[in-house]
């Protein structure tokens, strides 16, 4: 069964974008979409337990949960053995911004 999720990003600072997650039926998951708004170089992304729409930054923390971990692993880098489901690394953003 393939599993998707679609993440609709909004801010007060003109950030928006649409990110997409596919989960094949073998458990890979893969993560495309567009951003707007976002200064130019690298950005990190991260997966909260819960989806909390249209709450501004500074209470977002409070609401969206903890961070997406469901086998209980330590937090470390995307490339490490032992990390968090939630770590999904830096994505550069060029100076068209997008």
């Amino acid at each position: 069964m393939m599993v998707n999720v679609v993440v609709v990003l909004g801010s007060n600072e003109s950030v928006s974008g649409t990110i997409y997650f596919t989960q094949e039926a073998d458990g890979s998951t893969t993560v495309t979409g567009n951003t707007y708004g976002l200064k130019p170089g690298l950005h990190g992304f991260h997966v909260h337990a819960l989806g909390i729409p249209f709450v501004f930054n500074f209470i977002f923390n409070l609401l969206a949960g903890p961070y997406f971990n469901p086998v209980g692993k330590e937090y470390g880098a995307p490339e490490d053995e032992n990390q968090h489901a939630r770590d999904l690394g830096n994505a550069t953003i060029g100076d068209d911004a997008l």
